[in-house]
């Protein structure tokens, strides 16, 4: 079964849907076609049940906007996409809350280097957005690039968690 809410947030509605009290998307904005699209892409067979907390995310994000900033640590998530994406994906919930690191340097971390717009592909294929902080993941340059929530999103983000132009992981 997936577990879908749907939470009013400070930048904005968010669906979470959960699968095995681990989260599996993180949408920005209500319940639409996207998100049926992507549940029954990965999950074809399963019911869909609209609870109050999907895998305490709801909770778990509230916590996070009102200034506890690591509690989205502790959400597990479960990832679908490649294993590329998901080597990704799995490196950026490394990058801590209040530091940026560049596409770069995630490509460095993930042993592919030569893959820098493979990461950035992957950054913006991120489908638990937040909670993997792609967000956290800025030009080389310093400079806020795409973001699908959109640039207003990650920039809210970023002040929000006290990044720094300095404050990088590696």
């Amino acid at each position: 079964m997936i577990e879908l809410t749907t939470i009013d947030s400070p930048i904005g509605d968010l669906t979470l849907a959960a699968r095995a009290s681990r989260i599996c998307l993180l949408h920005f904005g209500v319940e639409d076609d996207h998100v049926r699209r992507w549940i029954a892409r990965w999950y074809p067979h399963m019911t869909v049940q609209r609870v109050a907390d999907a895998a305490g995310g709801a909770g778990t994000l509230a916590r996070y906007f009102a200034g506890d900033l690591h509690a989205l640590d502790e959400l597990d998530v479960e990832l679908n996409g490649t294993p590329f994406q998901r080597r990704v994906w799995e490196r950026l919930r490394s990058v801590r809350a209040g530091t940026t690191a560049s596409y770069a340097e995630v490509a460095r971390q993930v042993g592919a280097s030569h893959a820098v717009r493979a990461v950035g592909a992957a950054n913006g294929a991120n489908p638990v957005a937040i909670i993997v902080p792609c967000h956290r993941v800025i030009g080389t340059n310093g400079s806020l690039t795409g973001y699908g929530g959109g640039l207003d999103r990650k920039q809210w983000l970023l002040r929000h968690e006290g990044a720094t132009a300095g404050s990088r992981l590696f």
